[in-house]
């Protein structure tokens, strides 16, 4: 089987080194991932000409890796055409994520985009992220679960185009796991947005601004100001007890199967039914 392992916390992330030591009994892997920190880009590509660097790092730890100097979703548009000429991979994993994506976190989620590029392209995708933004997380519940979970919907896909699969995994002690719950995607809000930028973050958390993708401070002109943006997040009270996040927060694996497809069909049948294509 071949795989493609991508992330968005660049190909130097403990959580995507994880996840090729973790893959690495189910086939023949390739790992094709930022070269920077590319967090909230979604499903976005480096459209308009953009160069592109790409870079073969060559064989470490059983697996082929390079580097994209882009999004996760182009990581995913390189290897496709540029690695696997001959076939597609049999299933693209995105992950492991430093942090949530559970929520309507999915639609922001540079993660989760890679995840929705394979699905367009008609390969079994799936997203796994830990509840933790520390860069040096431990992963061992993801490691503890995860393989039973990928073995799952291996054995049960659908092979239904277009679906790709959001895990989330609480960032708690392997005993503490309630098991696992198939979701829908919950509702969350974010508040107080944009602050004020803290020049000294990096320094703070230890950090230099490349280990975020941050390769140049703007130069600004007279009148502007420069925020940040960080918030915080907050669940909607529309959630049902099933929404994702919920569950995880009550410690559970969370997994949500999504589709490219975001057609409302209801609201389609309701304005065919109001008349709608009688207008003109």
């Amino acid at each position: 089987m071949k795989i493609l392992l991508t992330n968005d916390d660049g190909y130097r992330a403990k959580g995507l080194k994880e996840l090729v030591s973790m893959m690495k009994p189910y086939g023949e892997l390739t790992v094709v991932a930022p070269k920077f920190h590319q967090s909230g880009m979604s499903m976005a590509v480096g459209l308009g000409y953009k160069p592109i660097a790409v870079k073969r790092l060559g064989c470490t730890d059983g697996a082929d890796w390079w580097y994209v100097d882009d999004a996760p979703a182009s990581c995913v548009k390189f290897a496709i055409d540029n690695i696997f000429t001959d076939s597609c991979p049999d299933v693209v994993i995105s992950g492991i994520n430093h942090g949530s994506n559970a929520g309507t976190a999915e639609l922001y989620s540079a993660t989760i985009g890679a995840a929705k590029e394979a699905a367009l392209a008609g390969i079994m995708s799936i997203a796994v992220s830990l509840n933790d933004f520390s860069d040096d997380a431990d992963f061992s519940t993801v490691r503890n679960f995860f393989p039973r979970i990928f073995e799952f919907l291996l054995k049960y896909n659908g092979k239904k185009r277009g679906v790709y699969y959001n895990i989330n995994v609480p960032s708690i002690n392997i005993r503490e796991v309630k098991g696992i719950r198939v979701c829908h995607q919950g509702i969350i809000h974010w508040v107080r947005e944009f602050q004020d930028y803290d020049w000294k973050i990096f320094e703070k958390k230890g950090l230099k601004p490349i280990d975020r993708g941050i390769r140049f401070f703007p130069e600004t002109e007279e009148g502007e100001q420069v925020y940040m943006m960080v918030g915080d997040a907050v669940d909607d009270p529309a959630n049902t007890s099933q929404a994702d996040q919920i569950k995880m927060k009550e410690g559970y694996i969370s997994i949500v199967a999504h589709n490219i497809d975001t057609s409302d069909y209801e609201e389609i049948s309701r304005l065919e039914e109001c008349g709608i294509n009688n207008l003109f």
